[in-house]
């Protein structure tokens, strides 16, 4: 205890600054160069998605944009990725509305608790990475994520039909109630003209897409979208648009809110910070993988606290890594965490002096961007592969996808059930580890002798115990041992490899303690190979290695079977272990043949 809180303390000094691996390398004018194109490559996208996403979060656009300033700046600081653009996405986008839905808030109040959020899910997250619990994300499992996405991008593309077809509809509590009354309006109210700004702009972005996948495509489409409802007059003949957007830099502000509502927000914003920071490291994980820079779950932990803190004292609402925006940065050669800093540098300038020209942007076009940024969240292929992997994590993800979508916008609820489902097959699967009797394969290794179709001996039987040793499975591994015994009336010996036990508690020490009694009653010699040192430091803390002996215990299953041939010699049969033996198969043909004669064979006639 005393290391961890010494190693804590030590690594909280270097928590602030981890810039200082790679702002040295800005004096290469090669990679400073390639970190202002990036930065500014993705600037273009990040201004029309953080305005899109924050009509996602119930907010109005130009918040998406505060969010988008000092937010990029500070991650990229203080995280461990040099190349993840953090700021508004659309998940985190779609929770924060769903969080602040039961409150009833009024459109100041929503703004000033998307702040307050952001600030709790930020406190989170700084704890944690503090306090080096960023493993904690290993709770969250890979079905649990596909499952979770998949029915995130359905529920988050189904919100913004509303906003194509121009129709404003009563929210129920629940997804299907609201897209049910979508359903009953569209025939009577939907707006021509905004649906075929909508159709017109996902077709722009679907193009533009696939055939200059190089260039910032949504800009394109919101500087053609936003020209076009200029020049006719979209807005004059009832379309929805952005309207004007203050100018200037936002304001530091400590968000007002209702003491009595931080109970209710605390659940939220704790699974806000659990799942934006789950995103972000995916994201940052993937790019790791091509560019082999070193990774800090913890580092990157205190960076998003860091960079949510900051969202929620500038007007700003929870933020997470963008996975599109970090394959862009990455794509446009982002060498360092300065291309982040161009990027916030980019959107505090738009804000500054480029908020006029957003006044005639259609909110079907951000509508529309929505779309088709989370189409490409919705994966087959991983559901197949998890299939083909354990059909566990299928029915996780299949459980996940479900009830995600049942309660959307409640979100959380679904990541919920999958942590507990996983963790109960979890259980299910460490509760009957394999267990098996083992004997030489022709590959001249030990391995399961049923289901490799090879003979054993009457006289000794060496099995192989293939998991951790706790309270959950040591009954079974008790039960296992009695009934293979109970099969073998002339055994001698018996020995229990334990080579795959890494942790053993007090139910499987004693269960150990037990069987050596047993067997000894049995008149049946016990013999353990292969402990690992932590388990062989438990039995000798406990007395139970000398009460089972030292001469009963090898690190070598070769050393024991030596040992147990010296004391037993030939009244022991331990062939099955130094040679192939298959169990030999009925003759066909000779069967045949005596039938034919009229002959019954003898273990036939028994």
């Amino acid at each position: 205890m005393k290391t961890f809180l010494f190693e804590t303390l030590n690594e909280a000094k270097l928590r602030f600054i981890p810039f200082l691996s790679w702002i040295g390398d800005l004096k290469n004018p090669a990679i400073l160069k390639a970190d202002i194109i990036a930065g500014i490559t993705v600037a273009l996208v990040l201004i029309p998605q953080a305005m899109a996403y924050a009509q996602l979060a119930g907010l109005p656009p130009h918040y998406g944009l505060y969010a988008s300033f000092l937010v990029p700046i500070v991650a990229a600081i203080f995280g461990s990725s040099r190349q993840l653009q953090n700021g508004p996405v659309a998940v985190i986008s779609l929770m924060t509305a769903a969080a602040l839905a039961p409150l009833a808030l009024n459109a100041e109040q929503t703004i000033m608790y998307a702040a307050l959020l952001a600030l709790i899910a930020g406190g989170i997250q700084l704890i944690l990475g503090f306090l080096r619990l960023g493993i904690m994300v290993d709770f969250l499992s890979h079905s649990v994520v596909i499952g979770f996405t998949n029915a995130a991008a359905l529920v988050i593309a189904s919100m913004q039909l509303g906003k194509i077809f121009g129709v404003s509809v009563t929210t129920g509590d629940y997804l299907h109630e609201t897209l049910w009354n979508l359903v009953v309006a569209i025939p009577e109210n939907t707006h021509l003209l905004t649906l075929f700004m909508g159709i017109f702009s996902i077709i722009l972005l679907i193009l533009f897409k696939r055939f200059t996948p190089k260039l910032p495509g949504i800009l394109f489409t919101v500087v053609i979208t936003t020209t076009v409802a200029w020049l006719s007059g979209y807005a004059d003949r009832g379309g929805a648009v952005v309207a004007e957007v203050p100018a200037g830099l936002p304001s530091f502000a400590w968000p007002q809110y209702d003491p009595r509502h931080i109970k209710e927000l605390m659940l939220p914003a704790g699974m806000i910070a659990f799942l934006s920071f789950v995103e972000a490291f995916s994201v940052a994980k993937a790019v790791a993988s091509k560019t082999r820079q070193r990774l800090s779950a913890d580092q990157e932990m205190v960076g998003k606290g860091l960079a949510n803190l900051v969202a929620g004292v500038m007007q700003g609402y929870p933020v997470s890594g963008s996975f599109s925006r970090t394959a862009i940065a990455f794509d446009a050669g982002a060498k360092t965490g300065f291309a982040a800093v161009v990027s916030g540098i980019i959107v505090g300038i738009t804000l500054l002096f480029l908020t006029p020209l957003m006044y005639h942007l259609p909110i079907a076009t951000l509508a529309a961007v929505i779309i088709v940024a989370v189409a490409s969240l919705f994966q087959i292929a991983p559901l197949v592969h998890s299939w083909k992997v354990n059909w566990h994590d299928t029915i996780v993800a299949f459980v996940v996808f479900n009830t995600t979508i049942y309660f959307a916008p409640h979100l959380e609820k679904g990541v919920y059930i999958g942590i507990a489902i996983s963790l109960a097959f979890y259980i299910y699967r460490t509760m009957r580890p394999h267990f098996a009797e083992v004997a030489m394969h022709e590959d001249g290794t030990l391995r399961d002798a049923h289901l490799f179709g090879m003979e054993t001996s009457d006289t000794l039987a060496f099995f192989r115990y293939d998991g951790d040793l706790y309270f959950v499975n040591a009954g079974y591994l008790e039960k296992r041992l009695v009934n293979a015994v109970a099969d073998k009336p002339q055994l001698k010996v018996a020995i229990l490899d334990i080579e795959a036990v890494d942790q053993i508690d007090t139910t499987g020490e004693e269960m150990l303690a037990h069987m050596s009694e047993w067997f000894k009653e049995a008149g049946i010699e016990f013999f353990i190979t292969r402990p690992k040192f932590k388990v062989s430091d438990v039995l000798k803390r406990t007395g139970l290695y000398d009460k089972i002996g030292e001469e009963h215990i090898f690190s070598k299953r070769q050393d024991a079977l030596s040992a147990i041939t010296k004391k037993y010699g030939d009244t022991v049969d331990i062939e099955h272990l130094r040679q192939h033996r298959p169990v030999a198969e009925p003759d066909d043909d000779a069967e045949q043949q005596n039938s034919m004669a009229g002959k019954t064979p003898a273990s036939k006639a028994l």
